[in-house]
């Protein structure tokens, strides 16, 4: 199955950024037991010596949970991302913004391409220059009614929105025709995570698939 069938299929890409190593498989854990099936660990483009770790991060989750939870990276912008992640065994790249570069050199590797795009120009073009499907990112700042606007001219193009989205809203941007979104926000409560409150991240991974499995 491709990431593109996978986001289809499971519809919610859970966004971890700037989390210790050693809460990423419990996290995946709880994750997996709330039916999200993707997760997407984030690069710091401020700490360059941070990378590697993310790339372990990623690498641990692809032996940890293979095709039952999709690793993937995210915020790639660099070529060496790109690389450290195939290596990691990441299965997609999503990134903030539209990079022929960066789409051409994960689709050479065989990676799932999820760049960020805002206009539909911008959309038109990641799609073009060979994305999977393309992140309206940030989502948040024109809500569902501007991604129903820009499918009725782009209704071929897969769209994921990233940005604000929660388990309050997340049914409304699948009504207007998402494939797929990005969670981040409380999904990854930090709080939780370092009390070690895994069924609440679970709960609200239940709720959040509720949600938009029956948009």
């Amino acid at each position: 199955m491709t990431s593109l069938e996978y986001l289809k299929e499971r519809k919610i890409v859970a966004i971890v950024r700037g989390l210790k190593p050693e809460y990423l498989i419990r996290l995946g854990h709880a994750f997996e037991e709330g039916g999200i099936g993707l997760m997407e660990v984030t690069y710091n483009q401020r700490d360059p010596e941070s990378w590697k770790d993310t790339a372990n991060g990623i690498e641990a989750l692809a032996k940890e949970f293979g095709d039952r939870l999709l690793a993937g990276a995210g915020t790639v912008i660099r070529p060496e991302q790109v690389r450290m992640t195939y290596e990691a065994g990441g299965r997609y790249l999503v990134t903030p913004t539209t990079q022929p570069e960066i789409i051409r050199m994960g689709k050479a590797l065989g990676l799932g391409l999820f760049p960020g795009a805002l206009t539909p120009t911008e959309i038109l073009a990641a799609f073009d220059a060979g994305a999977d499907a393309v992140k309206v990112f940030p989502a948040s700042s024109l809500g569902p009614g501007y991604i129903k606007a820009v499918r009725a001219p782009l209704s071929h193009i897969p769209l994921m929105a990233v940005g604000g989205v929660n388990e309050k809203n997340a049914a409304e941007y699948m009504k207007a025709g998402c494939v797929g979104l990005g969670v981040g926000g409380t999904l990854v409560n930090r709080e939780w995570i370092e009390k070690g409150e895994w069924s609440k991240i679970t709960a609200l991974a239940k709720e959040i698939m509720k949600a938009v499995n029956e948009a």
